[in-house]
């Protein structure tokens, strides 16, 4: 009888991480349960819940592109931002053959925000909104450091134009739309970040992206019917991705399976605006891999992203010798 008492008295271990497990396993399975009822929704008329208008940041490749041309299928008219004026001319062509819409584009180098040039370009933007019903806003535009390096290896002047585009641009543009927006009382702000900085515990040797601007947003304005969201996705198929494929780095990214085209997470994005926290994964591939990133401990994702991006760092200076010229040995 006293060895059956103690076989079937469970030691307290093994009951707190069977609790734990089936805490988790319920918040995974509620997470998706949530992310499929959203797909099975009818998709939210922006236009009609928010205003005419949509602002787009970074339009005329990768996600901003295909995010610009959902948006237009959704009936928006469109107001293009970008560095390239002939590129934003494209892309306007493009958005108003396939779509009955209108379009406006701003040349506007958001680097170059906070100095003279960069001052002048803003008041283009503030002008072109004027008296337009300008309902949503996509701070697309974004950069990140040439490859994986140390800061102090790293260009001053291109991290101080990294800065400026990611916080300083993103917060500067937002400031000048959600005037008009607070005046109707109606709005939507979708900031793309990126989950190596909010489901994984650290990224090194690569940029970072912020989302406590977006939370800090969400909970000042939602109650003046403003949504506001962050949306960090795991790797999309773009063209940055495609240049890590062709330096050598395509098996390290067999982690993340699941790459959405810019055109499949575009349209799991722009259903997603006004739905959910503020920080969210629109696409279903990225709600799993976020899911599972959750499982390991922070010491073993903080070894594996070390140990990988020092791969990178690797990678570029070898393609920067043999650029250069210098012989290279192989130890």
């Amino acid at each position: 009888m006293a060895f059956l008492s103690q076989a079937q008295a469970a030691p307290a271990w093994f009951l707190s991480l069977a609790f734990l497990g089936t805490l988790y396993a319920a918040a995974f399975s509620f997470r998706l349960l949530a992310h499929l009822a959203l797909c099975l929704r009818r998709p939210k008329d922006l236009r009609r819940r928010y205003g005419a208008w949509a602002v787009v940041t970074g339009p005329t490749s990768g996600i901003g592109r295909s995010v610009a041309l959902e948006l237009a299928s959704r009936g928006l008219n469109l107001v293009l931002v970008d560095l390239n004026a002939a590129n934003l001319k494209e892309i306007a062509h493009t958005v108003r053959s396939r779509h009955a819409v209108q379009t406006k584009t701003v040349v506007f180098d958001l680097s170059l925000v906070s100095t003279a040039q960069g001052d002048e370009a803003m008041r283009r933007l503030r002008e072109a909104v004027v008296g337009l019903d300008v309902g949503v806003l996509v701070n697309n535009a974004g950069v990140a450091k040439p490859g994986a390096v140390y800061l102090h290896e790293a260009d001053v002047e291109a991290c101080v134009r990294m800065m400026r585009v990611n916080l300083w641009a993103l917060t500067e543009v937002t400031a000048a739309v959600l005037p008009g927006m607070l005046e109707r009382r109606r709005g939507a702000v979708v900031n793309m970040g990126s989950a190596s900085s909010e489901a994984i515990p650290s990224f090194p040797l690569h940029t970072m992206y912020v989302a406590q601007f977006s939370r800090s947003l969400y909970v000042e304005y939602r109650s003046k019917g403003i949504d506001v969201q962050c949306q960090a996705p795991f790797y999309v198929a773009t063209r940055i991705v495609s240049r890590l494929a062709e330096t050598g780095r395509a098996g390290r990214l067999s982690m993340f399976l699941i790459a959405p085209t810019p055109d499949a997470y575009a349209s799991a994005a722009v259903r997603w605006i006004g739905h959910g926290p503020p920080l969210c994964a629109p696409n279903l591939g990225h709600q799993l891999l976020w899911c599972l990133a959750a499982v390991l401990p922070d010491f073993v994702h903080d070894w594996l992203r070390m140990r990988e991006h020092l791969q990178h760092r690797a990678l570029a200076q070898r393609a920067s010798r043999r650029r250069a010229g210098v012989p290279i040995t192989v130890k």
